[in-house]
């Protein structure tokens, strides 16, 4: 009611204000009209005007009403508004000038034109106090408000200007935009909602200090990915904390604000673009089919089932031994696919009664095995564990797939499973065996899928580093030249797809993913990217190489060729030829070994993968 209220008055109040410059403008036209003198046939023109001004009142206001001016919020008035009053103001003086040759009232032919300049200007100056007030008081804030972060804004387009828009108007940001830059040479020198474009993406470095600024915020969602990497590799350089809006997609939708920042993620900075598989044109051959889906939970297993979902599968098993893992991705999928079949078990891939009933219960065409251990320091500790899990899990997965007809069967292999130094790298190369060995065998068409680190993913580096940035530090890195491959989530799970989509038997995909990054780099640049200054304000500390390490790693084994496929990306290693007979006798006597938990388990595996060295 009160509210009510208060609204009723603000509109009287405008609608008063209104009438008054209504009233006015009129004679102020006639006096401008004559020169700013009082002549005789000046003041009778007032006087029609004023007998005129009951009937003109009430149709002006009409109109105004009519014309939104008394339903915006002049507070954030703007080009649309403007509009509103330049019409409501034409239409003013139109009905003005026909009523006053209806009622026989002479005025002069200047006369119309002059009464609705005077009037857009006393209107449209009333209305954007609002405006005008609020800014100043806005200035006012900035200026005495505490622990404002001084803030540069990287791009002076569409985005640029709805963010820093955002920034100025909102009681909630913590920002004061100091300045903008803008690799156009015309924007430069020019002042944007009164920031000025001060130079360009080479002047960040200095604009950043002469500005004393805290935090950058790149607003180019439709910069290509290498130029958005020479940004941010300019950026690391200050020791700003950076931000940036995720992609184009955010502007076609409108969606551009201070909520869709995101802080820079060491993936912007891979080095090359992200692996386009057009998943779209692939994915047809998962609808209508009932997928499974082992590790469900994972990192990758629940990207996976992301991915599937939304392609229409008739059913999707979801297969994991841990609980909180699969509760969540089975309620993210039923909150996201309300149609959705889908079927959450728990359970290991090493209980052969277990996977088989799985397999004569739901009948899977398609299956995704992405159930394995797979932190190296853990499993050289534990290397039993990981021949049953990964070697034997895998074994009875493939063979519960053959014995109840499943189309397809895709492994998730790993890097570490070419020339491996630990076990948990051995027993993915056991793994990749055993599918070219059951390819061999069964009609099923049995595939490997290769890739390297993933970013993001569960026990990462990257969640590790922030970690101990959050914490403070020191950042802990093995050794200062050790380098790896890396990959995204997504990426990740887009070749094993693309895998599933164009398996024939046999193959090992694998991905090429550019030039392999040193952890060293990852680390200095997490360090600059969170707003701090590396050994300054947090320390790195070299930990020396853990047991079964190496300094880099490697995708394809000397043996192996390459197979080149319609992505340009994605390649096909050729398989390396084994004994096949005297591999199914090794794999029951790993069986045997790892129940007895065989202490020289290692030496075991070495004699049936010979690129396999322990390294001390």
């Amino acid at each position: 009611m009160f509210k009510n209220k208060k609204l009723v008055c603000r509109i009287l109040l405008l609608m008063m204000v209104d009438a008054i410059i209504l009233m006015f403008s009129g004679p102020f036209a006639i006096y401008l009209r004559y020169n700013f003198t009082w002549e005789q046939q000046a003041i009778a023109f007032i006087e029609y005007i004023f007998r005129y001004l009951p009937v003109h009142l009430v149709l002006s206001i009409g109109i105004f009403w009519a014309c939104r001016l008394y339903r915006g919020i002049w507070k954030y008035a703007s080009a649309s508004d403007l509009a509103n009053i330049i019409l409501a103001c034409f239409l003013s003086a139109a009905t003005q000038m026909v009523g006053m040759r209806l009622m026989g009232l002479p005025f002069p032919r200047s006369y119309p034109f002059l009464y609705f300049a005077i009037l857009c200007v006393g209107i449209s100056v009333f209305r954007f106090t609002y405006r005008i007030l609020g800014y100043i008081q806005a200035k006012r804030g900035s200026m005495l408000k505490a622990g404002k972060k001084n803030t540069m804004i990287v791009g002076a387009g569409e985005a640029g200007y709805t963010l820093l828009k955002e920034l100025q108007n909102s009681r909630f940001v913590e920002q004061n935009v100091c300045c903008i830059v803008d690799d156009d040479p015309g924007k430069k020198g020019k002042y944007l909602r009164g920031v000025l474009v001060a130079g360009t993406r080479h002047d960040i470095c200095r604009l950043a200090e002469e500005y004393d600024i805290d935090e950058i915020m790149i607003a180019i969602p439709s910069a290509s990915h290498g130029m958005v990497q020479e940004i941010l590799d300019i950026c690391s350089q200050t020791s700003c904390k950076l931000k940036v809006l995720p992609g184009l997609y955010q502007l076609v939708n409108g969606e551009v604000s201070v909520s869709k920042l995101r802080n820079v993620e060491i993936e912007d900075l891979l080095g090359r673009e992200p692996v386009d598989t057009q998943i779209d044109s692939i994915m047809d051959y998962v609808s209508g089919k009932t997928v499974l889906v082992t590790g469900g939970g994972g990192s990758i297993g629940s990207e996976l089932c992301r991915q599937i979902a939304m392609h229409e599968p008739k059913l999707l098993v979801i297969f994991d031994i841990y609980e909180n893992n699969a509760y969540e991705i089975q309620q993210e999928l039923k909150r996201d696919y309300p149609g959705l079949d889908l079927v959450v078990l728990i359970g290991s891939v090493r209980n052969t009664h277990r996977i088989n009933h799985v397999f004569e219960t739901y009948r899977p065409d398609i299956v995704y095995h992405a159930a394995a251990h797979k932190h190296v320091p853990l499993m050289e500790d534990s290397p039993n564990e990981a021949i049953k899990n990964n070697v034997l899990g895998t074994y009875k997965t493939a063979q519960a797939a053959d014995r109840f007809h499943a189309s397809r069967f895709v492994l998730i292999s790993t890097d570490k499973a070419v020339n491996p130094t630990n076990i948990m790298g051995a027993s993915k190369r056991l793994c990749e065996m055993v599918i070219q060995m059951m390819n061999h065998r069964s009609e099923t068409d049995f595939v490997a899928v290769r890739f390297g680190n993933v970013l993001g993913s569960n026990g990462s580096v990257i969640p590790l580093f922030k970690k101990q940035i959050e914490e403070g530090g020191p950042v802990t890195v093995t050794h200062p030249d050790i380098i790896r491959y890396f990959m995204t989530i997504p990426e990740a799970v887009s070749l094993v797809l693309q895998a599933g989509a164009q398996a024939k038997g046999g193959e090992i995909f694998v991905l090429d993913m550019g030039k392999p990054v040193k952890i060293l780099d990852l680390a200095l640049n997490l360090i600059r990217l969170s707003g701090y200054k590396p050994y300054e304000d947090i320390d790195i500390q070299f930990t020396g190489l853990r047991p079964g390490e190496k300094l880099y790693e490697e995708l394809l084994m000397s043996e192996e060729g390459l197979q080149s496929t319609e992505n340009e990306l994605i390649h096909i290693g050729k398989p390396i030829e084994f004994d096949e007979e005297q591999f199914c006798h090794q794999l029951e006597e790993l069986d045997q070994w790892s129940r007895q938990d065989c202490q020289d388990i290692k030496e075991k595996v070495m004699e049936i993968v010979p690129t396999y060295h322990i390294e001390e």
